[in-house]
């Protein structure tokens, strides 16, 4: 690594504090965001994230599948969300999801991820279906599946207990949670971009108890909308003291917001500069989450590029069909190749390790085949 050079006096004692394997706080979260030393943060970030993970970068073989877009939220934030009866509005059958799976299975991925609107008319049991279906046809595939605010609304349509709920979606099938739905934990900042979901208190409380069940999940800030610098931080202490509790989350994903097509459409988007920040920051805070990821779908691959020498040390996966922030305006494609992805982070200085969704590094020459696909659905993608 080249030599640490500090233009923010204000980085000083963080520095020493870094270098010390000490632990930041919130005032030294503050000041990282409002310092323009962007070189400084991307040094000391890396320096955690090559002592943990040298120059290893994860990636793996998945595919997003959302079930329906019809949700009763209406968040300001999403471009996602569709009224039953609006233009685009969807809601897959059953045996769709099911070929969209096993058409993912045939082409190598090792993990679906699920996540969907509030629905207002199906039943918590079409869920659990959907589960059972999908397990029974695609065993080996990690179901990654319902965000925290999901997993609220069902609680609230099946009246059963939060727990009740999540131990229904294990025994279902469900193997992890992502980690969508956290925004902001701030009152302030969800009342105004979606005051119709769960609380932030919530939806710590909801991971609390995914985890305390042997479920692991992922975890997400979404910054750069009308949040402050203070509620950013604030957000990620609070993820970093469940993590010293439970020790339940197995990555963070920072997530730019992508403005487009929202009812917060008047804000400008994030900058390179302010995504690179974003992954520095959250690498240096979270100081007890494994795995920092450069979501490459909003980033664009050349900024989730540049993010690997700034604290990231994974770059998601596959993906195959990303909605929900293309919705909202974003330009990356919605798919990339297992050996594209291989490219980029070679490209970058790092060295590329398959992974399944719990960071257990995959052998492709170790695995069995892919099943013959029927002979009523057409293999379009190769990854």
């Amino acid at each position: 690594m080249t030599e640490l050079r500090i233009n923010d006096e204000r980085l000083k004692p963080i520095a020493d504090k870094v270098l010390a394997g000490e632990r930041l706080t919130l005032d030294d979260g503050i000041a990282m965001y409002r310092s323009p030393d962007l070189l400084a943060l991307g040094w000391l970030a890396n320096s955690v994230r090559e002592k943990r993970h040298g120059d290893t970068c994860f990636f793996n073989v998945n595919r997003h599948i959302n079930p329906t877009n019809i949700c009763v939220a209406h968040c300001k934030l999403c471009a996602f969300g569709r009224d039953p009866n609006a233009p685009g509005a969807y809601n897959f059958a059953l045996e769709e999801i099911y070929q969209r799976a096993e058409q993912g299975m045939r082409e190598g991925a090792t993990e679906f991820h699920m996540v969907g609107g509030l629905h207002p008319d199906l039943p918590f049991e079409y869920f659990l279906d959907l589960m059972r279906g999908l397990k029974k046809r695609c065993p080996s595939v990690h179901l990654k599946a319902f965000t925290m605010v999901e997993v609220g609304y069902f609680s609230r349509i099946s009246k059963k207990s939060i727990r009740e709920v999540l131990v229904a979606l294990k025994e279902s099938g469900v193997d992890s949670l992502p980690g969508g739905g956290a925004e902001i934990f701030h009152p302030r900042v969800r009342k105004i971009i979606c005051d119709h979901k769960v609380s932030g208190q919530q939806w710590l409380n909801i991971a609390r108890t995914a985890h305390e069940i042997g479920l692991r999940s992922n975890a997400t800030m979404l910054y750069g909308h009308v949040e402050t610098e203070e509620e950013r931080v604030d957000h990620l202490l609070k993820l970093r003291e469940l993590q010293d509790e439970t020790h339940g989350f197995s990555a963070f994903i920072p997530l730019a917001f992508h403005p487009a097509n929202t009812g917060l459409a008047h804000l400008p988007p994030t900058t390179g500069f302010h995504d690179l920040k974003s992954i520095a920051i959250s690498r240096l805070l979270l100081d007890n989450f494994d795995h920092i990821k450069a979501y490459w779908v909003m980033l664009t691959p050349s900024i989730a590029q540049i993010a690997l020498r700034f604290g990231a040390d994974d770059l998601d996966g596959t993906v195959v069909e990303e909605k929900i922030y293309h919705d909202a305006g974003a330009k990356t494609a919605e798919f990339t190749p297992r050996a594209e992805l291989e490219r980029l982070i070679r490209e970058a200085g790092r060295v590329p390790v398959e992974r399944d969704t719990l960071y257990r590094p995959i052998d492709r020459s170790k695995m069995s085949p892919p099943p013959a696909p029927r002979p009523d659905v057409t293999i379009s993608i190769n990854l």
